[in-house]
């Protein structure tokens, strides 16, 4: 027997502004019935699990124990710069002098997530080394 993980459960203050942040973040859609106000809300990804926004009293504390990394279709960088036009904020910036590395972003709620290097970049980098 397994489980299989249905959602990605993000507590946050307002959902549906939130999903519709990460809507735009990863080009799906929010579910059709969603609506402003809604306290739960949901972005639905092609494949694998779900994210789903559960509304919640309490303000976000404490750095995430579990997070989204993103590896984007273009380079780490324009995604990068692409996420802070959207409305994110930078929170650490791990790249390497050899192209490596990842930046540490934060959605409009201050939920910590990751920028990767793209596939391309990865081969890029095998290629050279």
């Amino acid at each position: 027997m397994v489980s299989i993980v249905e959602n990605v459960a993000i507590d946050c203050a307002n959902a549906y502004e939130l999903a519709e942040f990460w809507s735009k973040v990863t080009g799906y859609p929010q579910h059709a019935e969603d609506a402003p106000g809604d306290e739960e809300t949901q972005v639905l990804l092609p494949s694998g699990p779900l994210l789903h926004f559960n509304q919640v009293p309490e303000p976000k504390t404490v750095k995430n124990r579990i997070h989204l990394c993103l590896r984007p279709d273009t380079s780490r960088e324009e995604e990068t710069a692409r996420l802070l036009a959207l409305g994110a904020t930078l929170v650490a910036d791990h790249r390497r002098p050899d192209g490596t590395g990842w930046v540490i972003l934060a959605d409009p709620e201050g939920n910590e997530f990751c920028v990767l290097r793209s596939a391309n970049q990865r081969v890029a980098h095998a290629a050279d080394g």
